[in-house]
């Protein structure tokens, strides 16, 4: 008993200390179980104090799967927030036919945190929700991470001064957000469906008018992830009553699925690291209103936008996230036996 309670508190002393950084997560958590994938990773590693995850698709099994991942992973504080009004929306793949739903399953079977089941309208309004939590950080000190469409994004850009701040949007991003995190273009050019999927022209909006002046911008492209294949070990060996393992197993029937937005957590939890590498030295990002096209302009007086590579092979950056993934749903099992020690043996686990 000594040995193991030794064993797990080293453990979980790795998982457990000081966040290091602040996120805002705002996903698009309904059509691809890469969403959830991020969410256990932004929820569970060390080095993140998730503030806020804001929702950009209106269903509210989105809303309610969220806060049943995050109340899981001992997050119920998160607050949560959504687009108005809601629907009741299910995902349907008419494009493969080979793909299930995962939200409203996770949304009722593990249900719980600030949007049990049957309480999707108690979740924020997106812009209050930023401009809140915003407000309340430190300047310089936020991480926003978009893993899906860009509207509410667009919809803070444009909010004016409320309660929670006298500044317009524009200028309180400017004063809070140190780097925004955008999963979806291609590199130097492409259409990705984070950017025509919603409505292409909030896309563009953010992107064209999301300058150095505001934040740090980071792309990462759909093809960082697409070869990039997790999940397996989490479905494998994860515990069977995760979240996360069973949205992967309900999505994608076992198979492993393509890490988009893990890898833009990741990223934005640890930086380059070996996994990643800089794609350009200058220029910027745009995206046409229309269409949702996006083209690198290679403009040498323009800095402080730049989009990632992978630097490491697609099979040693899927053992990363599967390593970050398994580590993060594991920790809530140890934490629990932990929990379960006589106080006898924590207390003699703690000897020199």
């Amino acid at each position: 008993m000594k040995r193991l309670a030794i064993a797990l508190l080293s453990l979980t002393s790795t998982l457990v200390h000081a966040a290091k950084k602040n996120f805002i997560i705002d996903t698009d958590l309904f059509s691809d179980v890469d969403d959830a994938g991020a969410l256990l990773l932004a929820a569970t590693s060390p080095d993140a104090n998730l503030l806020a995850v804001n929702i950009n698709y209106p269903s509210s099994y989105s809303a309610l799967a969220a806060s049943a991942i995050l109340a899981h992973y001992g997050r119920a504080d998160v607050p949560i927030g959504i687009p108005r009004p809601l629907t009741n929306a299910t995902f349907f793949d008419g494009w493969y036919f080979a793909l299930g739903e995962y939200a409203s399953k996770v949304a009722r079977h593990f249900s719980g945190g600030s949007l049990p089941w049957g309480h999707a309208e108690d979740a924020w309004d997106p812009v209050e929700l930023y401009r809140r939590v915003l407000a309340e950080a430190d300047d310089d000190s936020v991480t926003v991470v978009s893993i899906g469409f860009l509207d509410n994004l667009s919809a803070l850009l444009n909010s004016p001064p409320d309660a929670h701040s006298p500044l317009p949007g524009r200028a309180l991003i400017a004063r809070k957000v140190s780097e925004l995190v955008i999963m979806g273009g291609g590199y130097p050019s492409g259409r990705s469906w984070n950017f025509w999927g919603s409505d292409p022209a909030l896309a563009a909006h953010v992107i064209n008018t999301w300058d150095g002046s505001l934040s740090r911008v980071v792309f990462l492209g759909d093809d960082v992830g697409k070869h990039v294949l997790a999940g397996g070990p989490l479905m494998a060996r994860g515990p069977k009553a995760d979240p996360v393992r069973m949205a992967y197993v309900w999505y994608g029937y076992y198979e492993p699925r393509p890490a988009w937005d893990p890898l833009a957590v990741v990223y934005a939890i640890y930086g380059l690291g070996g996994l990643f590498e800089e794609g350009n030295e200058y220029g910027y990002n745009w995206v046409d209103e229309g269409d949702g096209s996006n083209r690198w302009v290679w403009d040498e007086g323009v800095r402080g936008q730049v989009f990632l590579r992978l630097a490491a092979g697609n099979e040693t950056a899927a053992e990363e996230v599967d390593r970050l993934m398994l580590r993060g749903a594991m920790s809530v099992l140890y934490s629990s036996m932990v929990t379960l020690l006589p106080s006898t043996a924590v207390t003699q686990a703690t000897w020199p």
